[in-house]
């Protein structure tokens, strides 16, 4: 009976968090995905009065409240710990699904979906900060991988029920099974670490400043645009790449099954991009994500077998969910324990501005341009965009944690 009361042991309690966090982030990611997967089935439903701009509408009134979410969560993360932020904001984000499940109109349902931003934007960088905690120094990225791929599996249990349920029920029910998700709460509290988890570090308070110092500068510039990149590129398929598909002449059933596809090549891709990650070679799988998201969603917008269209429809998702795993992997590595939480929650805070645009800018894309080929080559604008950016950050070589940089290359990992 005991087990059943007591926290997993020490030794153990970096597999149980690691557990526990890619739980919580496929709800982010089943939240994330939810408007894409109602899309068509909104449009469709005229009472609403939903037009394709609606979409984007609602896609970035849900980006609107992530970065408020991301800096918060971050700021509290370094100040109390991983375990009470988490708790409170899986409380707030299965309310904010309760209320879109309520909404009466869209206006509701719009502001159900900005509080669902908010926690949605939080909950990245407190797992993030939780898992890179307590991972093993040359398995950090694959743990980060595990969790964020969980994203993936999040947007992939949407799109399922998405195509078993759509028919049969209003779209509103799956904003309510998303709301179950507040039984984790206590689920929360009983196994993550209570408190500041790195007692030996100082100052506990961590300015926003230490970002900025002269070796880190740069780099923290360059991370807040390659995040905007990734956060574009991120929410403007998972909001419009089921209403694009059905407007290349596909079926609402072919265009959810494409989705599924494309969430599960992005968590299966991101535990294959750990193994060069940490071996040294992180750098290079970030800027292969970025690229590969291009090339992959250029390759849907012509006609192409079946099959071939699925295997594309994988890669497109390792590349474009793919991108934002491994820069939240390059920053987790980046930063030191004591600055990790507040680096993580002020970059995706920065970068959350990116699923704003993203979604918006593709609604006036496919608004302005009448072929159906538009809103894939929008897609690919920021994914080029990540390239360029990434391509100029300070490789990482997977030392071990004890060892200190070269006074010659003061932006390089420092010791976590």
């Amino acid at each position: 009976m005991a087990s059943t009361t007591t926290p997993p042991s020490p030794g153990k309690r970096h597999l149980a968090v690691l557990a526990l966090g890619s739980v919580i982030l496929s709800v982010d990611g089943y939240d994330l995905f939810t408007v894409g997967t109602i899309g068509p089935s909104l449009l469709h439903d005229r009472s609403w009065g939903a037009t394709p701009s609606t979409l984007g509408t609602l896609g970035s009134v849900t980006a609107l409240g992530m970065p408020f979410g991301s800096i918060l969560a971050g700021w509290a993360a370094d100040r109390w710990g991983r375990r009470l932020p988490l708790t409170i904001v899986m409380v707030w984000i299965s309310a904010a699904m309760l209320a879109a499940a309520l909404a009466p109109d869209l206006t509701a349902l719009g502001l159900a979906r900005f509080c669902t931003g908010i926690g949605i934007g939080a909950l990245a960088p407190l797992v993030g900060a939780a898992v890179s905690d307590g991972a093993p120094p040359r398995r950090r990225t694959l743990h980060l991988a595990i969790a964020m791929g969980s994203i993936g599996i999040g947007g992939t249990v949407s799109a399922l029920l998405g195509r078993i349920l759509l028919s049969h029920v209003h779209f509103q029910t799956l904003f309510l099974i998303g709301a179950l998700a507040v039984v984790l709460a206590p689920v929360i509290w009983w196994v993550f670490p209570a408190g500041q988890p790195h007692r030996d570090d100082e100052p506990r308070r961590v300015p926003a400043r230490e970002l900025f110092t002269a070796d880190r500068r740069g780099p923290t510039l360059l991370f807040w645009v390659a995040t905007f990149a990734s956060m574009a590129l991120v929410y403007s398929t998972t909001a419009w790449l089921p209403t694009v598909l059905v407007r290349n002449g596909y079926s609402l059933n072919s265009s959810l099954e494409f989705t599924i596809v494309f969430t599960i090549g992005a968590s299966a891709g991101g535990l294959l991009m750990a193994v060069p990650s940490d071996r040294g070679h992180l750098k290079g799988a970030t800027v292969f994500t970025f690229g590969l998201a291009a090339a992959a969603l250029l390759a849907l917008s012509s006609k192409q077998p079946h099959p071939v269209l699925l295997v594309v429809s994988a890669m497109a998702g390792l590349g474009s969910l793919g991108c934002q795993n491994m820069i939240i992997s390059y920053m987790a590595r980046y930063y030191p324990p004591r600055l990790r939480g507040t680096a993580l929650g002020l970059g995706l805070g920065v970068g959350r501005l990116g699923s704003i645009v993203g979604p918006t800018y593709l609604s006036i894309a496919t608004s302005l341009n009448d072929s159906p080929r538009a809103g894939f080559v929008a897609f690919v604008v920021p994914a080029l965009l990540g390239v360029i950016v990434v391509s100029f950050l300070p490789a990482t070589r997977g030392r071990p944690e004890q060892s200190a940089p070269p006074a010659v290359a003061p932006i390089a990992v420092e010791p976590l």
